[in-house]
């Protein structure tokens, strides 16, 4: 599994366990869904009944949305003002590390340069234009210069899904561990 941390705060954001999908080569779009917890609940990724959902909100359970659960992501709030200074530092800070990489010869930090300065503003743009259709939210340490990850609904009304800047995450694979019990022989 590949958990994607903010390169600049170094929060987990999100992982290959979710539907990810690559908009204009800039983006990730990760789809999301509305879950039901309760207090002491543990997520071990099973799939509740609709009864066991009912009975969990009754019990005083809160349908709260995965990705954002998962992640310790807090809810944060821009006017368009905001978050364009906020996305133009972001976007430098993004472009400088590509850069410093590139220069000390990544070949695919070369590629993604070109990429990003050939087609994020667009995709900025693009979001900018919807704004007010977003939600935002931040990393666990809640670091001001880190990425914001924008949230919005399908076309359905009720599917949410998350908007990640592709060259803001860094992939870090899980490792995954096999425990051997050693039985000794008599």
């Amino acid at each position: 599994m590949i958990i994607y941390t903010d390169m600049i705060s170094g929060d987990e954001m999100c992982s290959s366990a979710f539907d990810i999908k690559t908009v204009d080569d800039i983006a990730y779009e990760v789809d999301a869904k509305m879950i039901v917890i309760s207090e002491g609940d543990v997520d071990i990724g099973g799939n509740p009944s609709a009864e066991e959902q009912e009975e969990a909100l009754e019990n005083g359970g809160q349908t709260v949305n995965n990705i954002v659960h998962s992640f310790r992501l807090t809810a944060t709030q821009f006017d368009k003002k905001a978050y364009l200074t906020y996305l133009k530092g972001y976007m430098k800070k993004i472009k400088s590390t590509l850069a410093e990489r590139a220069e000390a010869g990544d070949e695919e930090a070369k590629k993604r340069l070109e990429t990003f300065e050939s087609s994020a503003q667009a995709f900025a743009k693009k979001l900018i234009g919807n704004f007010k259709d977003y939600e935002f939210f931040i990393g666990e340490s809640m670091d001001p210069e880190g990425m914001v990850v924008l949230m919005n609904y399908r076309e359905d009304g009720v599917t949410p899904y998350m908007i990640y800047w592709k060259d803001g995450l860094k992939e870090v694979r899980a490792a995954s561990f096999l425990i051997l019990f050693y039985f000794p022989h008599r």
